[in-house]
């Protein structure tokens, strides 16, 4: 497939497309679209989370915690974020980093940890 077919249309219809390969569990496909909107508009937290959870979920843990960080550098108390790098971290086998931030997500959403 062209790289063009990811570039193509506005920034609403490259997203709506993104969210539909992401909702299709096509998550290499979401987050090669996801890229270039992260890329045009770095401030949009909808579309760096959807790219983050693309990379988790196709096992790009690295690339999932660079964008978390990313989130957390400008929103520190996204909870979504905070939750997803927490889990991004301990399937990396971090455990001890991905603590505090599973602490964190908790406590803002009113959980109990166990």
């Amino acid at each position: 497939m062209s790289d063009t077919y990811y570039e193509f249309g506005t920034a609403a219809e490259r997203w709506d497309r993104a969210r539909m390969f992401f909702e299709a569990k096509e998550y290499l496909t979401a987050a090669r679209i996801l890229r270039g909107l992260v890329a045009e508009h770095p401030e949009q937290t909808a579309q760096r989370l959807l790219l983050a959870r693309a990379y988790y979920h196709s096992a790009q843990l690295s690339r999932a915690e660079t964008e978390l960080r990313a989130v957390l550098d400008r929103d520190p108390v996204e909870h979504y974020a905070r939750l997803m790098l927490g889990r991004t971290l301990e399937r990396q086998g971090r455990a001890a980093e991905a603590t505090p931030h599973l602490r964190m997500a908790a406590a803002m959403s009113g959980e109990q940890l166990g």
